[in-house]
């Protein structure tokens, strides 16, 4: 699940991290709605539209719903992890990252990540360089 040095503490679950990283990278996959307004059948259309981004998405609920119902900390730690990912910070300046996405913290935290691009690729990255490593974390989690 870890690396032999020791991995930064985290206050969220690495396991959450890795499903939220499976939601954002399925969500990523999404592409912009052909139509304004289809008024197909889905069974017609091929299911196109459950590729396409769309305001009601059930991957964009879930994966906001699940970043609202983590606590304060969970959120900063989420925020920070992206950060790091995306080479904001050094490894070393984990705390330093902590306290400046708890400076920053507000009520927006899910629709600050859930519309970061590459989301995914930020968290997986930012838990490799704290020393966790995801490949493994994915395995177990499937």
């Amino acid at each position: 699940m870890i690396r032999a040095e020791d991995p930064i503490e985290l206050a969220i679950s690495a396991e959450k991290v890795v499903f939220l990283i499976e939601k954002a990278r399925e969500f990523d996959a999404k592409d912009a709605p052909s139509k304004r307004d289809p008024g197909s059948n889905p069974s017609d259309d091929r299911m196109i539209e459950v590729l396409e981004d769309h305001p009601d998405d059930p991957v964009l609920e879930e994966m906001t719903g699940l970043i609202n119902g983590l606590n304060e900390d969970e959120k900063v730690d989420l925020v920070a992890l992206m950060w790091m990912g995306r080479e904001d910070f050094d490894v070393g300046e984990w705390e330093e990252v902590r306290e400046e996405a708890a400076r920053a913290h507000n009520e927006n935290t899910a629709r600050y990540l859930a519309r970061t691009p590459l989301l995914a690729d930020f968290l997986a990255d930012g838990l490799d360089r704290l020393g966790y490593s995801v490949s493994e974390l994915e395995a177990q989690a499937f």
